[in-house]
């Protein structure tokens, strides 16, 4: 039986049930367990509608075919585990942050590192977070994650040279109250920061698998990855990072977040896509 490594509240890491493959996967988004004293201002299921549900049970199959499987159990909203940690608005805090901030595009939008709206541009809090309450979601959450990520990879990589390593998540099929036509967004998006993240070969590999069974995929647009392939993909020294983004009609209702029949199939494909990069590192290896 594989090791199970839990920090409650924070992650759960599943190793190999078999024969190790230098294969990880990680899904930081598909946490619901809201803490206590996360004072927000908004519906839970509102909250609730910014998580990448059920992605974590989607490629549970993982630790089956000798990967290893690494989710978060709390909420994207609480923090952002795919944000630079220096990627916070200033705006949100209630006194200045003592280093120097690194605000993005998303923080400029209220959704850095700690959201500053939830669905539709909603406020999430009713008053300024301090310095403290921040950096303790940092040291409490974010760093433990990241660090059993790098310990992940970095073990793999000192193990066996290289090491392939899927970000898993899930996206809206429409954007806010401007939806664009239906067949805007694709079924899914892998992306590797244009070449930055992994080979190209690996990237394609995973594009082709869906598209071999149907699927419409778009590469690198609208997203390229985020913080979490941005840190662990070097493809120069065989570090393979690549971001999937499912698009969640095809497995469940977007408002009740309840799966639908779609899910049973796509769990499915996605054992066989677990199954084949595990095959893809024995042959590379």
């Amino acid at each position: 039986m594989s090791e199970v490594k839990t920090v409650p509240g924070v992650f759960t890491r599943r190793d190999p049930l078999n024969t190790a493959h230098p294969v990880v996967f990680d899904s930081p988004h598909s946490g619901d367990q809201y803490p206590a004293d996360f004072e927000f201002d908004v519906p839970l299921e509102m909250l609730r509608m910014t998580e990448d549900a059920h992605v974590d049970e989607l490629y549970g199959a993982a630790p089956e075919h000798g990967a290893t499987l690494l989710h978060a159990h709390f909420p994207r909203a609480l923090i952002d585990l795919n944000r630079h940690p220096l990627d916070l608005d200033a705006e949100l805090l209630d006194a200045p942050w003592p280093d120097a901030l690194q605000p993005s595009r998303k923080s400029e939008v209220g959704m850095g590192l700690i959201r500053r709206v939830a669905k539709d541009g909603v406020p999430m809090y009713r008053r300024p977070l301090s310095v403290a309450e921040v950096r303790q979601r940092i040291e409490q959450y974010y760093n433990p994650y990241h660090d059993e990520l790098s310990s992940i990879i970095e073990g793999m990589h000192q193990r066996f040279g290289v090491v392939w390593h899927i970000n898993c998540h899930s996206m809206r099929s429409a954007l806010g109250r401007n939806p664009r036509p239906p067949t805007w967004k694709p079924n899914f998006i892998v992306s590797n920061r244009d070449g930055d993240t992994s080979d190209e070969p690996f990237l394609k590999f995973i594009g082709d698998f869906f598209r071999a069974r149907g699927h419409t995929v778009l590469v690198n647009r609208p997203f390229k990855g985020g913080e979490i392939v941005r840190r662990h993909g070097d493809p120069g020294n065989n570090r393979h990072s690549v971001q999937i983004e499912i698009n969640r009609k095809i497995y469940m209702d977007e408002v009740t977040l309840e799966k639908h029949e779609g899910f049973p199939v796509l769990q499915e494909q996605l054992n066989q896509l677990i199954c084949e990069i595990c095959d893809y590192a024995t042959r590379a290896l």
